[in-house]
């Protein structure tokens, strides 16, 4: 636990030097997240050890609800330094920057940890998260809507091969949050529930609560600061989708049948200080084979599973430009096919 720990803390504690004192801890805090990881993960050949089952899960799941609980403080923080603080034009950007990257890449892959404990203050909290960033939905549609149909027409999260990423994000998101709502809909359904206890409505109040709170702190300004670091981070959340499923399909062998998923339906990343960073993320077809397997856990097979050309960041920067991330994948997915026709 001491990779994940040291990679996550350590940013936080950056970006809340940054958000207090400004200056060199702002830069610090930005390059940490982008420039530092990439070179780590580039010229420090070094893979994360596996950790046997469960030896490490009650201090990986601490680290989790502990990173779930400082999100908020963080993100209350973000928004008192830019809307209060004074800082330069520039110094604000970078700083503003330094948070998003910061919920859209440790904090989405914490929560994701989270929906999928069997733990209910986990999940729930994991939810909160998720709602914080305005994308309460994606814990519904995540769990039951991204786990059963990956790799399928029925997954608004899987992307086919030659879709840009920007016209997926507004795909995925419109389709992921009708999906997650008729999933909680039919689950409430067959519990006999009735449709107040849906949790959209929940996510709603929770997204309408820290609208009244960032008007309260700083009126439209505010509000406007706390939707941009919202809709930074939701991009970066479909960028790991899009990224770690792109032009994956599973054979369909009947009108309403695919094959089972297996470990050749996502792409995996085997840096070892991003995958720290992320909560082993980058470890993907694992996660989709044992959705409960706690992350410290989580396997990486480089010789069975598809791996990406680069670390997850660096692709999911790559994928802003969708005509050079097409032809980066373009030839991962060639040789990804001919091995296959080899082995």
């Amino acid at each position: 636990m001491f990779y994940f720990a040291c990679a996550t803390l350590a940013h936080i504690a950056l970006l809340g030097l940054a958000a207090c004192y400004g200056g060199g801890f702002i830069w610090a805090a930005l390059l940490y997240i982008t420039l530092f990881t990439a070179a780590l993960d580039r010229f420090v050949p070094y893979i994360l050890p596996e950790m046997p089952e469960g030896a490490e899960f009650p201090t990986g799941a601490r680290l989790s609800v502990l990173l779930g609980v400082l999100h908020f403080g963080l993100l209350f923080l973000a928004l008192y330094s830019l809307v209060l603080g004074a800082h330069s034009l520039l110094e604000a950007l970078a700083l503003f920057v330094g948070f998003a990257l910061f919920f859209g890449q440790v904090s989405h892959p914490n929560a994701h940890e989270l929906i999928h404990r069997k733990e209910r203050y986990a999940h729930r909290l994991g939810r909160w998260v998720y709602a914080s960033l305005l994308m309460g939905h994606h814990a519904s549609a995540h769990v039951l809507v991204h786990h059963v149909h990956v790799g399928s027409e029925k997954d608004p999260n899987t992307a086919p091969r030659g879709m840009g990423f920007y016209r997926f994000f507004l795909k995925a998101w419109i389709a992921s949050f009708r999906a997650g709502f008729k999933s909680e809909a039919a689950r409430l359904a067959r519990a006999g529930r009735p449709a107040r206890h849906h949790p959209y409505l929940r996510d709603a109040l929770i997204g309408l609560g820290l609208f009244l709170a960032s008007y309260a702190l700083g009126g439209g300004l505010s509000v406007g600061v706390y939707v941009g670091l919202a809709l930074y981070a939701q991009v970066q959340i479909l960028l790991a989708d899009y990224v770690q499923h792109y032009g994956l399909r599973r054979m369909r062998l009947g009108p309403e049948r695919y094959e089972p998923v297996s470990e050749a339906h996502s792409w995996n990343a085997p840096h070892w200080f991003s995958s720290a960073l992320t909560l082993n993320a980058p470890r993907h077809s694992d996660h989709h084979m044992h959705p409960q397997r706690p992350y410290p856990a989580l396997r990486l097979t480089p010789e069975t599973m598809p791996t990406l050309p680069h670390a997850l960041p660096v692709m999911a920067v790559i994928a802003l430009y969708p005509p050079l991330y097409r032809r980066v994948m373009a030839r991962a997915i060639g040789r990804l096919q001919e091995a296959n026709k080899t082995a």
